[in-house]
């Protein structure tokens, strides 16, 4: 039995979350996707074996890294991924940009489906390739793929779609026949697939990930899988993902994009990192995904009995939570000053998701319980005033 409700203090460590400027004492900090939970004994001890070494040379990862990845894969997902088609990067912001490069040139587009992730517009734009936008149909508080959409937007200059399954930020986790439509519409137009599962780790009861390559070989040879156990076990900061590319020749361009700028490089602690996470705990995992699924049902159940203006997203993976704050009367480009300055709560405003993303907000759910119960009482106390 792990403990989840004590956290771990954070303040004066240079952690993103709670150390920027604009995250003072008197903030609550339920933004950036990482955790406050301390992490899995497991893994805090094999990282005090490397620290103890004390030498932090260059270092390689051994088959014992890519075992673990390989067994996990087949024990948490029953998916197989051969040793070879395993590419490690740094994160996998890093891996979808070496992706880009990978399958397209300066000028040709890139869809990504509305709201995402901030981060794949930048990999898109800052490789030089034009940002092509298909906002997801959302029916009352539920996103689906506006396959209709998506088709018209396709042009000869398009070259892949980028998706993110689990979906961030409204927790959705494709079924497998909207993977299967969206699979046939980039077949019949040559699109490749570039696949953000890093969340894939944290579901809620019922829901059931699917990985798009399980769906034929022809869909496999065209497509990119970025998974990390950074969002699962809180690892962000060791800076470790995994990017499986089936395709032989495409596993090639892909890691000769990745050597020019040495991103195939890991650093000391990787390898201890995988192996305490994948290896040893599971359990751990286990318990933090039902523990992130209480917190979700508190914060949804309590926002919508004593919040009705606010419509939550309950989602059915990830620990975020999507809320739309139209009906509150607050300015889209006012809402994240507001809740900093009235309710005290730091989150991602939702123009940081794109245009769809106007009104609403991203709450990260992945503390202590009393840190969810705080926000839901500062909520009600800031948006009554």
């Amino acid at each position: 039995m792990y403990n989840f409700d004590d956290g771990v203090n954070r303040r004066g460590t240079n952690c993103v979350k709670w150390d920027v400027p604009f995250v003072t004492e008197d903030i609550l900090p339920m933004w950036i996707a990482d955790m406050d939970f301390q992490i899995a004994p497991a893994i805090t001890e094999n990282l005090k074996k490397i620290a103890e070494q004390g030498a932090f040379g260059y270092q390689f990862l051994s088959e014992k890294y890519y075992e673990a990845v390989m067994n996990w894969m087949k024990r948490r997902h029953e998916y197989e991924v051969k040793r070879e088609e395993i590419c490690f990067v740094p994160n996998v912001v890093v891996g979808l940009s070496y992706a880009v490069q990978t399958i397209s040139e300066v000028d040709d587009e890139i869809i990504v489906q509305t709201p995402a992730y901030g981060p794949f517009f930048e990999v898109v734009k800052d490789n030089g390739r034009v940002l092509v936008e298909s906002p997801l149909k959302n029916e009352k508080g539920y996103y689906t793929i506006d396959f209709e959409d998506l088709e018209n937007r396709i042009t000869k200059k398009t070259k892949a779609v980028i998706i993110c399954n689990p979906h961030n930020p409204s927790g959705r986790v494709w079924l497998e026949e909207e993977l299967r439509k969206l699979a046939d519409i980039c077949e019949k137009h040559n699109l490749y697939i570039l696949s953000d599962d890093i969340h894939s780790e944290i579901l809620s009861s019922g829901s059931k990930h699917t990985f798009i390559t399980d769906l034929s070989e022809n869909v496999k040879r065209r497509s990119f899988i970025f998974t990390a156990p950074s969002k699962a076990f809180n690892l962000a900061g060791i800076h470790l993902a995994n990017v499986f590319i089936f395709d032989e020749v495409l596993r090639k361009r892909f890691m000769a994009n990745a050597e020019k700028f040495h991103a195939s490089e890991n650093n000391a602690f990787v390898e201890a990192a995988i192996l305490g996470a994948y290896n040893e705990s599971e359990d751990w995992l286990d318990e933090a995904n039902a523990y992130i699924s209480d917190n979700i049902d508190y914060f949804v159940k309590t926002i919508q009995e004593n919040i009705p203006q606010l419509i939550v997203y309950r989602p059915e993976g990830t620990y975020l939570v999507w809320v739309d704050f139209r009906k509150c009367n607050i300015p889209a480009e006012q809402l994240q000053d507001y809740l900093l300055q009235e309710c005290k709560i730091a989150v991602n405003a939702g123009d940081f998701f794109g245009g769809a993303g106007k009104g609403f907000a991203r709450f990260n759910l992945a503390c202590p319980r009393s840190t969810v119960k705080e926000a839901v009482k500062r909520l009600a106390a800031g948006l009554t005033k």
